[in-house]
């Protein structure tokens, strides 16, 4: 099932250079991860800028994350499916990703990021975003909608964040945003990276 679904990926990066997809995990995986992004108490402020340049800038980003770790549990097996792409890109594509990073996002009402690339500009690190969003009921006037943009102004994506809906795309050829929410939002950010940990 899996490597049908990562041969679909596959083939709209080369063609597209990103992919929507509704229903991407199994249903009881989505829920486990949607009832701990809901509940959990370990959201900190996001930064901006890579480790050298963190900070926090309310003005650009006023999210908050908790960072995704392997835990023999729940996580692993979210993480195990992030692994399982990353070495079916690495088989097709040969783009020599080393590894994935993720962390779960929780937007508040009013929360935003602006526009920004997930490459940091100098470096090669960041090739492939993931984002998969947690939230079950979302309406279409909740806000908190990621644009897509291609070539920085043109919007190509206006993706609604509702529960099982998977994003990937090229880090460095999409810029994008979060638009306000009008409701707590939740999604799992990641991304297959080249460099090293």
């Amino acid at each position: 099932m899996n490597e049908e679904l990562y041969a679909k990926i596959i083939d709209a990066l080369v063609d597209d250079g990103y992919i929507l997809l509704e229903e991407a995990l199994p249903q009881e995986l989505l829920s486990r991860l949607t009832h701990y992004a809901t509940t959990s108490t370990n959201y900190k402020s996001a930064g901006i800028s890579n480790a050298q340049n963190f900070h926090i800038d309310t003005t650009k980003r006023r999210d908050k994350t908790e960072w995704i770790d392997e835990d023999g549990s729940l996580f692993s097996q979210y993480l195990s499916f992030c692994e399982g792409l990353r070495v079916s890109l690495n088989r097709s594509l040969y783009l020599g990703l080393t590894y994935y990073e993720a962390h779960f996002a929780r937007y508040e009402k009013g929360d935003f990021y602006e526009k920004h690339l997930d490459a940091f500009f100098g470096s090669k690190n960041r090739v492939v975003t993931t984002v998969l969003y947690l939230n079950e009921a979302w309406q279409e006037d909740n806000g908190g909608e990621l644009l897509l943009y291609e070539e920085d102004t043109k919007v190509i994506e206006r993706v609604v964040p509702k529960a099982g809906t998977l994003v990937v795309f090229l880090s460095d050829k999409f810029p994008h945003e979060v638009l306000p929410a009008k409701v707590r939002r939740h999604s799992i950010a990641g991304w297959f990276r080249v460099d090293r940990r």
